[in-house]
């Protein structure tokens, strides 16, 4: 596997989020800190406090400055957000954290409706107060289902109006959303599932988001059918050989591969392990050639 222990985040590249936040473009997703094993399982154990704090401190040394998180990232005894409070404040200046709203969870972990646009700004208020902060660089709208957003994305853009949030994303959408948020207010960044055979009918969404300046952020990079379990531990064969020839791991080269599909789309791979951590930023200095990358795309269109 690549040697982690020299490497540093800027050598993945850097993105400007709504042309005034530059960050490098392997960050670090909060979703899998906050316990051990499946994200948002009923039974899920908390991680350990301290070493969860030892990984976003290990991140930031690492040069990692976009942090992806949500106040329903929690369980039992542990919240994202306040891990990152405890560990990182006072913020450094180059910090970006970017948030999500729409789901909500009742303190037992259930789900609990979609957010009407009233509730929003609770919600808003909710990050805000764990993350000890007066406002929020990125705020993104997530979506469950289809149907319009306008009156949600509406609202969260006289939130940004009256300086709670900086810049505004979705995330979970379809190209329509897009266009409909975009009508209403900039958007800064789109944050869907996508990776080697995960949402090959988003290429095209892609492509549309870089054309307009904004960030694709995908999710699932790793995990991918594994989504909120994790990585299954299988891989296809010439994912196997594209990592045997670079000395990396499949997951490394999951992430190099999502990371060539251009200089907009981000990276925010999740980890509780240090050492996954480390090996998730080297994965930003991989360079695959434009076989490997053929040979890649080709198993991506076949959706495996």
């Amino acid at each position: 596997m690549t040697s982690p222990k020299t490497i540093n985040a800027a050598e993945s590249g850097s993105w400007k989020l709504g042309g005034d936040l530059e960050i490098n473009r392997i960050g670090f997703g909060a979703m899998r800190l906050t316990q051990r094993g499946e994200a948002f399982a009923a039974d899920a154990a908390p991680s350990d406090r301290d070493r969860a704090i030892g990984v976003l401190r290990d991140a930031v040394e690492l040069g990692v400055n976009h942090i992806d998180t949500a106040a329903f990232y929690f369980s039992p005894l542990r919240s994202a957000n306040e891990l990152i409070n405890q560990a990182l404040a006072p913020y450094p200046d180059d910090l970006v954290i970017t948030t999500k709203v729409g789901p909500g969870r009742d303190p037992s972990g259930a789900w609990l409706p979609h957010a009407t646009p009233e509730q929003l700004r609770g919600q808003v208020e909710e990050n805000l107060r764990q993350l000890g902060r007066d406002h929020l660089d990125v705020v993104n709208l997530r979506i469950v289902g289809t149907g319009s957003i306008a009156e949600r994305f509406g609202a969260l853009a006289e939130l940004r109006d009256a300086g709670l949030i900086r810049h505004l994303g979705l995330s979970n959408v379809r190209p329509e959303h897009l266009d409909e948020a975009q009508a209403i207010a900039p958007v800064v960044c789109v944050q869907n599932p996508y990776g080697i055979g995960v949402r090959p009918d988003h290429d095209e969404f892609l492509r549309t988001c870089g054309e307009r300046g904004v960030a694709f952020v995908p999710f699932y990079a790793i995990a991918a059918a594994g989504r909120e379990a994790g990585a299954r531990g299988t891989d296809s064969d010439e994912v196997l050989a594209v990592a045997r020839d670079h000395g990396a791991s499949p997951a490394q080269i999951r992430l190099a591969w999502t990371l060539h599909r251009g200089p907009h789309v981000l990276a925010i791979p999740g980890t509780g392990n240090p050492d996954h951590l480390a090996a998730n930023v080297a994965a930003g200095t991989l360079r695959l050639s434009e076989t490997e990358q053929a040979v890649l795309e080709s198993l991506h269109r076949s959706g495996t």
